[in-house]
């Protein structure tokens, strides 16, 4: 018998050469051939004992209202909510045998808890499909099993992260235990628990059998009318062009025969991004190797829950009397000629690779050492630049849908995702907040950029057991887009924070320059690491969870913009023009407010889906027709907007904005022209002094009031000058052409001067915003939040007749009630919080932080959340105002007070530029 420590000894041979990241993994020394020797741990697996291939299972149709592609965890559980929903014309398409590809070999593992509120409700409604619903529907058991989940923490913060989401999990009755060592140990006799600091143990965690899933799935749907057909590979996709130029999907072709249909659901998993091509459609994703072993049997182990061991890297999955060991590490193996023909297939295990994982793992069970091997499975998984599946239409074609990417949590994501791509297909939008997850997170100008996707990914594999702390950002593929201030702020010690690609300043480091450098894959792969890196070293300081080190400064950069002037980078924002025969009628659609005022008027805005949930929110400015002017204004003979948007969220908000014109076949012109243009922003009470050295146009309330704007001149260039705030103070935006820029900044920098004008960053506006009560998009506003649930009415012209997108639903909502609405909270006690904090009102759990952050001018800790009544009746003002409020963090209960308004400047006087 191997034992694991000795037969690892004997397996690993002499020093192999290092795995470039670029290169191709042929190039080590191990064999790439995958095995047939069948060695996954289950009893089942759907892969055909005689491995001959046979033609397709069914007749294929000739036409279908969908057509999924892939029979793996999402292939199944799309096709079974599709048909749930009452769509039967649905068909699957599996190229081998259902799981064939990732799925048949996944470790199954399912935890409820997971530091976003989101995905805590996509695993429960996976865990209530798989072990009750299917079961209730067919009669067959799925294989759950509910052994429980333990997390082991060997330090204070990986145990302050599991209290946060315990205290999450309250809200959404999971039950979960912090235990100490010693009950740890009473709970898992085999385990050492000499160096741990404690565990969180998740009772109700538990076990997926991949073949019985989606066996049984398949089933549920063909029981419902919709078709499964496997052994069909698709060989193409036909897209036609519309009469308005739109790409939209038309048929897929097979060796078999074609299927017309208006719809793809791309579930191939490692193949997806072959299956994007055949539709001139990017997948940004990358395959690498990830393993376990599998032990020979181990007395006592039997009924132990499943663990993980983030600080080793390492999982412990329950494998009846035996483990699966696995985990993640920091030198994977990329598989870069993905074969067609890879089906029930394996590669040889890389035990340079695993060892570390062999090590962890009987670090925390010692019997391991002392056990033999059972069998090795080393399959492929998709992972993606941020750790997150690709999911939702893509902005290349309309009717191609992805459900791919999951990085190896396709089987614990599969069942609440799956049902949110049905809503996606079926209502056009998802029923939760899926932007984490959606296509559109990502610039275009990045998907198909390979090193990007190769970079991030491997960064976000190597990283995936690490804590998630509130301002970690990726060290992979930065400096991908820069504003033409960077470098001049790089020399001021700016601190970037990375978004949508942009670089954009996070918070200004008194003690010199912390520029960003190339990716050094953390010192694997031989490439040498990085020294003297004080980028990293200053965000090593924020792995935290209490208030960062530099604190002061942020406070700093706050209460300067609040006693006297900062400036503010934002030129990361999306810029775009809206132009055209119908863009009057487009603009009263697509935006909630009335933004068809005089030229030389800026309105805020939300823009929302047909379910009356905000997907964007914005400023859109009026103005004159005339001539072309670029980039400050484009051509018009009519009508014409300019939409200022937060950068982040830009890609998102031009593909809703694209796709709702073509919906509604307005004859229109969207120009993005953000790289064209950068912006800095002047807030505070002396801005008003500063910039009338600066602009040639008098800045008075008379002259230039509060949400305006007009081209002006700025130290001898043409700005845009718009007087806003996202900060509840005096200000200015000025948006300048690319070349101009720094003339302009050194202008405002010299009037300021004797000001005591400060750089300031994102980190800043984060405190004064949430402090002012303003909103930040998918924090505290989000496409599942409609603008009176988010304290938005305001915005929304329902007291006109102007239709608007989602109006009837804010209509209707507005008849009925409020049945959550969101809250300001402040605690009186100096202590740090991010978000996902339990709200409870007289002791019953009503709702969770959505963000939260250091009010510095009224010196709390602020937070936002949305409230339910528990009875589930209306959430009225009088609800807030009787109810005794506090918030759990880390399992600590605070007092806390419910506003209603904003307790900084309720009034709005300081943007009016009223400092009484």
């Amino acid at each position: 018998m191997a034992f694991l420590r000795s037969a690892v000894q004997r397996l690993v041979s002499a020093v192999r050469p290092p795995l470039s990241p670029s290169c191709r993994t042929s190039a080590r020394s191990y064999s790439s051939e995958h095995t047939k020797e069948k060695s996954v741990p289950y009893e089942k697996t759907l892969k055909q004992d005689d491995g001959v291939t046979s033609g397709p299972t069914k007749p294929l149709p000739r036409s279908a209202d969908v057509v999924v592609i892939g029979g793996g965890s999402l292939g199944c559980q799309t096709i079974y909510h599709l048909a749930k929903m009452g769509m039967t014309n649905v068909v699957l398409l599996e190229r081998d045998r259902l799981t064939a590809g990732t799925t048949w070999h996944t470790a199954g593992l399912l935890w409820q808890l997971r530091p976003s509120d989101v995905e805590v409700e996509l695993l429960a409604h996976t865990r209530n499909v798989i072990s009750k619903d299917l079961e209730e529907e067919t009669g067959l058991h799925t294989g759950w099993i509910q052994n429980g989940g333990l997390f082991i923490a060997s330090n204070k913060q990986r145990l302050d992260e599991y209290k946060r989401l315990m205290s999450l999990g309250k809200v959404y009755g999971i039950e979960s235990h912090v235990l100490s060592p010693a009950e740890t140990k009473d709970l898992y006799p085999l385990m050492n628990v000499d160096d741990l600091y404690g565990t969180l143990y998740v009772p109700k965690d538990g076990t997926m059998d991949p073949a019985g899933t989606c066996t049984t799935l398949s089933r549920a749907a063909s029981a419902r009318g919709a078709t499964v057909i496997e052994n069909c590979p698709v060989t193409g996709i036909q897209v036609r062009t519309d009469d308005l130029g739109v790409k939209k999907v038309k048929a897929v072709e097979t060796p078999h025969g074609t299927i017309e249909t208006p719809c793809v659901v791309n579930c191939a998993g490692v193949w997806a991004a072959k299956l994007g091509e055949m539709a001139g459609v990017r997948v940004p994703l990358i395959a690498m190797h990830h393993a376990y072993v599998v032990t020979e049997r181990i007395e006592g182990i039997q009924n132990m829950p499943n663990v993980r061991d983030h600080d080793a890297s390492v999982y412990l999955r329950l494998q009846g009397d035996a483990l699966s060991v696995g985990g993640y590490e920091q030198n994977p193996v990329f598989w870069d000629e993905v074969s067609d023909k890879f089906a029930f297939s394996l590669f040889d295990l890389d035990w340079d690779v695993f060892m570390q994982h062999i090590e962890g793992a009987i670090n925390r069970v010692p019997v391991l050492e002392q056990t033999g091997i059972k069998s090795t499975v080393c399959g492929p998984e998709s992972f993606t630049a941020d750790h997150k599946p690709l999911m939702g239409e893509a902005p290349e074609v309309r009717g191609f849908f992805l459900g791919c990417g999951f990085n190896s949590a396709g089987m614990m994501l599969g069942g609440g995702c799956g049902r949110e791509l049905a809503q996606w297909i079926i209502h056009g939008r998802p029923e939760k907040d899926m932007y984490g997850y959606d296509i559109r997170r990502f610039h275009n100008s990045l998907t198909d950029n390979k090193s990007w996707i190769r970079e991030r990914s491997h960064e976000s594999y190597a990283k995936n057991y690490s804590v998630v702390f509130p301002f970690d950002e990726p060290l992979a593929s930065r400096n991908m887009r820069k504003d033409p201030f960077h470098q001049v702020l790089t020399e001021k010690g700016c601190v970037f924070q990375e978004r949508h690609g942009w670089e954009r300043p996070g918070w200004f480091n008194k003690d010199g320059p912390a520029p960003v450098k190339g990716y050094d894959y953390y010192g694997a792969y031989d490439i040498k690491k990085n020294v003297n890196y004080k980028y990293n070293e200053l965000l090593g300081k924020e792995y935290t969870f209490d208030f960062p080190p530099h604190h002061d400064v942020i406070k700093s950069e706050c209460l300067s913009c609040r006693h006297g002037v900062a400036v503010f980078d934002m030129s990361y924002f999306g810029k775009f023009y809206l132009t055209g025969p119908d863009a009057k009628k487009a603009a009263d659609w697509l935006f909630t407010a009335d933004v068809n005022k005089k030229p030389g008027s800026t309105v805020y805005t939300c823009m929302l889906n047909k379910r009356g949930g905000a997907e964007a929110d914005l400023t859109v400015s009026r103005l004159e027709s005339g001539a072309a002017n670029l980039p400050l204004a484009p051509e018009s003979n009519g009508d014409a907007y300019y939409l200022a948007i937060g950068g982040g969220v830009a890609e998102h908000n031009w593909n809703h904005i694209r796709t709702s014109l073509q919906d509604q076949g307005f004859r229109c012109q969207l120009t993005d022209h953000s790289e064209d243009m950068g912006m800095i922003s002047i807030q505070g009470p002396k801005s008003r002094e500063v910039l009338q050295e600066v602009l040639d146009t008098d800045l008075s309330n008379e002259a230039f009031p509060f949400s305006t704007h007009k081209v002006v001149n700025a130290a001898g260039h043409q700005v845009r000058a718009m007087r806003l705030s996202f900060v509840g103070e005096l200000g200015w935006e000025l948006h300048i052409p690319k070349d101009s820029c720094l003339p302009v900044y050194h202008a405002v920098m010299a009037a300021g001067a004797k000001h005591g004008i400060i750089n300031s960053g994102y980190r800043a506006i984060d405190s004064l915003s949430i402090e002012k009560g303003y909103r930040h998009w998918h924090a505290d506003l989000r496409p599942d939040d409609t603008p009176l649930e988010a304290g938005l009415a305001f915005t929304c012209k329902l007291k006109s007749s102007i239709p608007f997108q989602g109006r009837d639903k804010l209509e209707k909502q507005k008849e009925e009630g409020l049945r959550r609405r969101i809250v300001c909270f402040t605690i009186d006690e100096k202590v740090p919080m991010f978000g996902l904090e339990a709200v409870f009102r007289n002791g019953v759990p009503v709702g969770h932080l959505r963000r939260s952050d250091y009010g510095f001018f009224i010196d709390k800790t602020i937070g936002y959340g949305y409230i339910r009544n528990p009875d589930g009746g209306v959430v009225s003002a009088d609800f807030i105002k009787s109810g005794e409020f506090t918030m759990e963090r880390m399992g600590v209960t605070y007092k806390a007070k419910a506003h209603l308004k904003s307790p900084f400047d309720p009034e709005n006087k300081r943007v009016k530029g009223i400092y009484a």
